[in-house]
């Protein structure tokens, strides 16, 4: 199963675009997935006190954390979708890895730092005004090699598409079908 996590608060935005052009592709191919909108569905990103009392035991009060750690559980590759933000991942999608990604069930602590999930592969794709050179950092050794990897998430992918707003349509549309390629 795939699961795709979009973290894009406007339906009319590139990002959707991005999100359309891989569905439509998996529904041609009769490829099995799901969608994670994060927006869409309302997700909380802020850990509040309460919820934090649970952190270090890997309980959640938020429903949805539940939700979408069963959906993880059936994921063999994961997508993230979204836009680079002040040079980084939007605060929805941080507050996801805070609250989905507990103890107990994206890792462990019992012999030292252990991955608990097996995702095979992940792609993340992003959009961006500045170029893709200036993220290299908060995407390849932040997001992936610091969040992804150290919990079980593998063999990542990540194009970006830079000049997003600015750009020409030319170059949405050359990055659409690098996608489509690319997932």
């Amino acid at each position: 199963m795939v699961t795709i996590i979009l973290a894009h608060p406007w339906h009319g935005s590139f990002n959707k675009a991005i999100l359309d052009v891989i569905t439509k592709k998996y529904d041609i191919e009769n490829t099995d997935y799901q969608i994670i909108d994060l927006y869409k569905d309302n997700f909380n990103p802020v850990l509040t006190e309460a919820e934090l009392e649970l952190y270090s035991k890997g309980e959640y009060l938020d429903p949805l954390v539940g939700k979408y750690q069963t959906i993880i559980k059936e994921t063999d590759k994961l997508i993230f979708i979204f836009p680079i933000w002040w040079s980084t991942m939007p605060a929805i999608l941080k507050g996801f890895f805070d609250k989905v990604l507990l103890v107990n069930f994206s890792h462990s602590y019992a012999n030292g730092w252990t991955p608990l999930l097996n995702i095979k592969s992940s792609v993340v794709v992003t959009t961006s005004e500045s170029p893709t050179e200036n993220f290299k950092t908060s995407i390849e050794n932040n997001f992936i090699k610091a969040m992804l990897n150290p919990v079980g998430i593998g063999n990542t992918t990540w194009i970006n598409c830079q000049q997003t707003s600015h750009g020409s349509n030319e170059n949405r549309v050359e990055f659409l079908n690098k996608v489509q390629k690319t997932v």
